[in-house]
């Protein structure tokens, strides 16, 4: 099949020893981001099957309408940037492993390096030592400070965990759902909204961006955080209401910042009011990105590919496609 990857921004995917699993498609694979449709409908014109590295590019129904050799999106996750009705309509198999019993330890770990870096102000002191001075701040200990994990899934679970072995004391918020596993597990939940915000020295987001979360977080809930405590993003920029943090930062309520997701990415502009703030620490959505974690994920990505080669597609997001696919290419 031919076979089309679209961001892998440092040239990655041929790399790992999963790209092997390719070896008998044609592959071409880009490494800038593009999103305007006659570009993206010119690169992937004769694409048989397209790889999505997460949410990086958006494909719509415009764009699928004018790729008629499409038959398979093959990613991981979750899919809000694909339109899977005009997929459907159009014939074309959205395969996404969920992962559901996986969680992504890498962005797990970031989150926690974030959490260190932010209170002991590591890119300032390294900063302050580039610049030819010694120590310029002091920063706070996590030692009994209380850790609030708003979404106790796959992931929250275990920055809990990370919380507990550094003395932390752990408080979750989220749905009947997420508060019921979290106290499973021993961990005490908020007797309110406000009451989370207001309590927790740190608090880290953990949800999924659906339409239900969208804006979940608003400058009120914002506006309730200690200005001591750090606000922790490494899920997606659109759970927080739109321009909350940065009012919010600049209020001084939280105190701290550390993001690895932004409401456009690539976020390549340096002007950016988060790169300007000295109490914000930003990265650039690397949470996933790790040679071992993305082993794992494109794994499944390219067995994706192979189980349609062989007429056995997996992980098939629109089922009702299945009664009127596009026919299998005459060679692979």
């Amino acid at each position: 099949m031919r076979v089309a990857i679209l961001d892998d921004y440092f040239d990655t995917l041929r790399t790992l020893d999963a790209f092997s699993k390719l070896e008998t498609h044609s592959v071409t694979v880009w490494t800038d981001h593009v999103q305007d449709l006659d570009a993206l409908a010119s690169r992937l014109d004769d694409a048989e099957a397209l790889v999505l590295i997460r949410e990086r590019t958006h494909i719509r129904g415009p764009l699928l309408e004018r790729l008629p050799n499409l038959r398979l999106i093959s990613q991981r996750s979750v899919y809000p940037h694909i339109d899977i009705d005009a997929c459907t309509r159009l014939g074309i198999i959205v395969s996404s492993d969920m992962h559901a019993g996986t969680p992504s330890f890498a962005a797990a770990e970031l989150t926690w390096g974030l959490v260190l870096a932010a209170m002991r102000m590591i890119p300032q002191q390294v900063a302050s030592m580039k610049a030819g001075r010694w120590q310029t701040a002091m920063g706070r200990t996590l030692l009994f400070k209380t850790l609030g994990v708003y979404g106790y899934g796959r992931i929250g679970k275990v920055v809990a965990g990370y919380g507990k072995a550094f003395g932390m004391e752990v408080m979750a918020w989220g749905t009947e759902g997420s508060l019921s596993r979290a106290r499973e597990d021993g961990v005490a939940t908020a007797a309110s909204r406000e009451a989370f915000f207001s309590q927790c020295d740190i608090v880290s987001l953990h949800l999924r961006l659906v339409d239900a979360t969208r804006g979940l977080v608003t400058a009120e809930d914002l506006a309730a955080m200690k200005p001591s405590s750090l606000l922790v993003n490494t899920s997606r920029a659109g759970l927080i209401e739109p321009g909350a943090m940065v009012s919010a930062l600049q209020a001084g309520r939280p105190g701290y910042a550390a993001v690895d997701v932004y409401e456009e990415e690539p976020m390549l502009d340096v002007d950016n009011a988060l790169l300007k703030m000295d109490n914000v620490v930003c990265t650039p959505h690397i949470g996933y990105v790790t040679r071992d974690e993305w082993e794992v994920q494109f794994a499944d990505v390219f067995d994706q590919i192979n189980a349609y080669a062989a007429g056995t597609p997996t992980n098939v997001v629109n089922l009702d496609v299945l009664d009127h696919t596009r026919p299998l290419p005459a060679t692979s």
